[in-house]
């Protein structure tokens, strides 16, 4: 019988070697035995922040982004030093509060899109209460 060996293991990950957690690769398909190593230490800052001055987290409340993947709860990564571009997921300011949605510009209209049927898309070409505030970069979510 042959002996399955763990590709990583707990040796691998032992965050007390170097006082940071370990950035391993782990296959989504096929395992390959060549990936039995650690890539580099992990600082999560590094990975997601491009621009620190312009970054920010942000918690996320409700369930109008569901179908892109963003929970209740989750942490948003946002870089307000990027241009918002047709299809990017940003946050917005409208009538004085933040929201997030997906930025779309469709038929001469600039409109907030959910990603949750049960939410209307809200058109913001004409309101003078509402800007772009970030482009958001990464969604981390607890599994």
């Amino acid at each position: 019988m042959t002996e399955l060996r763990p590709i990583i293991t707990p040796a691998d990950l032992d965050e007390t070697r170097t006082g940071q957690p370990q950035l391993c690769p782990i296959p989504a398909g096929w395992p390959s035995p060549a990936d039995n190593y650690v890539e580099e230490t992990l600082d999560i800052h590094r990975l997601v922040v491009r621009n620190p001055p312009a970054t920010f987290f942000l918690r996320v409340t409700g369930d109008s982004m569901i179908g892109a993947g963003i929970h209740n709860g989750d942490l948003l990564v946002v870089d307000r030093s990027r241009s918002a571009a047709s299809g990017k997921v940003v946050v917005a300011v409208v009538d004085g509060e933040l929201t997030i949605k997906r930025f779309i510009k469709r038929n001469g209209k600039t409109l907030l899109c959910p990603e949750n049927p049960s939410y209307p898309e809200i058109d913001i070409s004409e309101r003078e209460e509402a800007s772009i505030w970030g482009v958001a970069t990464y969604v981390l979510h607890q599994l």
